[in-house]
């Protein structure tokens, strides 16, 4: 599974535990029709069909049309996964998509070839006022293609703030203190770290979210690795998610039930403090929450740690994005921009965030978070602020092997040790990597 945008199984992903909505009756013929009987001209937006996602498209279009009573949006959804990416990519090369359409930023827009599939919207006025963090990833050859929905997710660790307060411990900033934590927290009597490995994306956190200190260490890594120049068994820095997976679990600081436990046991155990740490994206936030309202102020969040305290930082996931493609035209073009446009606008956000808590920053100028936001919101925030933050590496490469939540799985589970996890990763990314075409591989 990839951690991205809107695939989210939370990826990342939200949405993790989604329910399953059929698509709308309407068949593809009969998208990106004209006008209405009323005048109105009517847009057909595609979206996944996670909860929290179709709710928020439907607060979007609701604030959208009493702002532009001359346009009307129906919406459809989709799959989420591999099928809603087969969905997609087959209606943009029949030339059958809907007029706007939610996805994924990053490298999945990128396999879009959105200079020939997408309507560019470089030359919009609010393209200035989205931030640089999200504009790289839904620009192509110096277009830009897409306006944000939703907000950054944050990478790293979930802790319970009671039990660090009981334990007087401190927020880590190196991996060392990391570890020192987990050990006095052992000898209190508390599992130190949750995984879940029933759902077995969740055992990606320590290498995926481990990017900004892989970056910090070697800042060419993405390109090298996206040229075939660099591998993770064989980088010092980009080993150590490998190695750090190894290192949790020969401490015998996990949970007794890891293998077995699921992504919603690891949100009620953070929540409730039968463990303190939660390797986690923040997009678990609002599900966590729900799960255990007490761990709106109870739980925090900081990045994984590594080995300098100095270059602390996060790794981050960007927005989706909401695209046009080159098939609408004419009346329907026009309204397409003007629902990008609000989109990308602080009444965009404030739409949004009627209809969902955020789980991290903006990505749009003037979009501010609410002072009562869950503290690990708040906590994302502050990595922003100090300018503290690294894309994820699917957001600068394309190249992700399939395999790597199993391999993460067996690395964590102690089957497999961290170099070998590391070699057969770099196996299975050759192998993706040359059914994509990339020179060198």
């Amino acid at each position: 599974m990839r951690f991205g945008s809107t695939a989210h199984r939370p990826s990342v992903l939200a949405a993790v535990a989604a329910l399953s909505l059929p698509l709308a009756a309407c068949s593809a013929g009969d998208l990106g029709s004209s006008g209405s009987d009323d005048g109105k001209v009517t847009l057909s937006y595609l979206v996944d069909n996670s909860p929290q996602g179709v709710e928020s498209a439907e607060q979007l279009v609701r604030d959208f049309e009493e702002a532009h009573p001359d346009i009307a949006v129906d919406i459809e959804t989709r799959p989420q996964g591999g099928e809603g990416d087969n969905l997609v990519k087959t209606r943009l090369a029949t030339g059958e998509m809907n007029d706007v359409f939610l996805y994924n930023s990053g490298s999945l827009f990128q396999a879009l070839n959105p200079q020939q599939n997408l309507v560019p919207v470089t030359d919009e006025g609010w393209v200035g006022d989205i931030d640089d963090s999200f504009r790289s990833t839904v620009t192509a050859e110096d277009d830009v293609y897409g306006a944000p929905f939703g907000t950054h997710m944050g990478g790293g660790v979930l802790y319970n703030r009671e039990v660090y307060a009981d334990l007087d411990l401190e927020v880590p900033t190196t991996w060392d203190e990391f570890m020192a934590n987990n050990a006095a927290i052992k000898d209190a009597g508390v599992a130190p770290v949750a995984q879940t490995y029933q759902d077995t994306w969740t055992s990606q956190l320590f290498v995926l979210g481990d990017f900004h200190n892989v970056t910090a260490a070697e800042p060419n890594f993405a390109e090298d690795y996206t040229a075939n120049e660099a591998k993770y068994a064989s980088s010092p820095a980009a080993i150590q998610g490998f190695e750090h997976l190894q290192e949790v679990y020969e401490a015998d600081y996990l949970n007794e039930d890891f293998a077995s436990a699921t992504y919603e046991d690891g949100l009620r155990l953070i929540g409730e403090g039968e463990v303190a740490h939660y390797p986690m994206l923040t997009n678990a936030v609002p599900p966590m929450v729900d799960t255990v309202p007490a761990a709106e102020q109870d739980v925090g969040f900081f990045a994984l740690p590594g080995d300098d305290a100095a270059s602390n930082g996060l790794t981050v996931w960007t927005p989706a994005g909401v695209y046009i493609p080159k098939t609408t035209e004419g009346e329907q073009l026009d309204a397409a921009k003007q629902l990008l446009a609000f989109i990308a606008s602080p009444a965009g956000c404030e739409s949004q965030l009627a209809a969902a808590m955020p789980s991290g920053p903006y990505a749009v100028e003037g979009c501010e978070l609410p002072a009562d936001v869950p503290q690990a919101v708040q906590d994302t925030q502050a990595y922003f602020d100090e300018e503290a933050v690294s894309p994820a590496l699917e957001f600068l490469s394309p190249v992700k092997g399939p395999a790597l939540e199993q391999i993460t799985v067996e690395v964590g589970s102690g089957i497999r040790s961290a170099q070998s996890g590391a070699e057969l990763y770099d196996e299975d990314v050759e192998k993706q990597a040359q059914q994509l075409g990339l020179d060198g591989w």
